[in-house]
């Protein structure tokens, strides 16, 4: 490993969080084009270990390896953020057919999702993203960075495709 790719590894160690390539850039005054070239080198380099380099949202991230995800959960002696089914289904319409009003979601649903839609709000998984433009107004919600995080997706694009 070249002490510029131990350089970007410990800068993503040190962040926590996803660091976009014109960020690190910037930070470590290596051009962008160096920098997509050592994120590569670093990804292989992590072959094999225990953590991963994934793209993820609008940047690069440090993550655990998944296949070692309940040892750590172990160590940490804390679950994983539990998602209700009701959650599920409403994180699911809300991702697949965004941007979408509640009365939408509740129309596919056949309940009402105002708990779900409050806890998705909570955890930064679902966003206001606009008003639909219809009597009445009803807020449009899509999802954020933090759900595309979460799930180490790029972007929507790579959520699978559905049969109408």
């Amino acid at each position: 490993m070249t002490n510029e790719t131990a350089m970007i590894e410990a800068l993503l160690f040190a962040a926590g969080e996803p660091l976009t390539k014109e960020k690190i850039s910037e930070i470590t005054d290596i051009g962008i084009i160096e920098i997509t070239k050592l994120l590569r080198e670093l990804e292989k380099e992590l072959e094999g270990h225990g953590i991963i380099l994934r793209e993820v949202a609008t940047g690069w991230q440090l993550s655990t390896r998944p296949k070692y995800f309940s040892i750590i959960e172990k160590l940490a002696e804390t679950s994983t953020q539990k998602f209700s089914s009701a959650m599920m289904e409403t994180l699911s319409i809300i991702a697949f057919k965004q941007p979408v009003t509640r009365i939408e979601i509740e129309e596919i649903r056949g309940v009402n999702v105002d708990r779900s839609l409050a806890k998705l709000l909570e955890i930064e998984f679902v966003e206001e993203v606009g008003r639909k433009q219809v009597i009445g107004r009803p807020i449009l919600y899509g999802t954020t960075e933090n759900f595309l995080k979460s799930f180490g997706i790029k972007n929507l694009k790579e959520l699978p495709k559905i049969s109408n």
